[in-house]
């Protein structure tokens, strides 16, 4: 039932025309998930390992809390308001990961590109939703 509910709560929000299908989200997450355990599941074993420093891990660490809690924020509390920040701070932990792991591995910089590309049009786009429902 709560299933519906976010479905009817979704499809009612105003968006943009140039917002994608929702039938494209979940392909897009498969195949960025993939690349999000690889990569990160490879900053965890050389943090554990002493190889980086968890300074370094801790980008990483931040950015799956925030992606984690981005669907139970938007979709959950249905609250657009809070998805932004959150959308924000996924961004932003991103670039910050990107830059800490890349003297150490740039294979990871790089296979993070098409997880940037999608979040930064995911950010950009949860932002318009939330200004046009304000």
């Amino acid at each position: 039932m709560a299933s519906n509910t976010t479905f009817t709560w979704y499809q009612s929000l105003i968006k943009p025309s140039w917002a994608p299908p929702s039938w494209l989200f979940g392909p897009v997450w498969t195949l960025l998930y993939v690349l999000i355990a690889v990569s990160f599941g490879s900053v965890f074993w050389m943090a554990f390992n002493k190889k980086i420093a968890l300074l370094v891990a801790l980008p990483f660490i931040l950015n799956l809390i925030f992606n984690l809690v981005f669907s139970p924020i938007q979709f959950g509390l249905q609250n657009n308001y809070l998805a932004a920040l959150d959308i924000l701070l996924i961004l932003g932990t991103l670039i910050w990961a990107m830059i800490a792991i890349f003297p150490h591995a740039h294979w990871i910089t790089y296979i993070q590109i098409p997880y940037l590309l999608w979040v930064s049009f995911a950010t950009i786009l949860q932002l318009t939703v939330t200004f046009l429902n304000r």
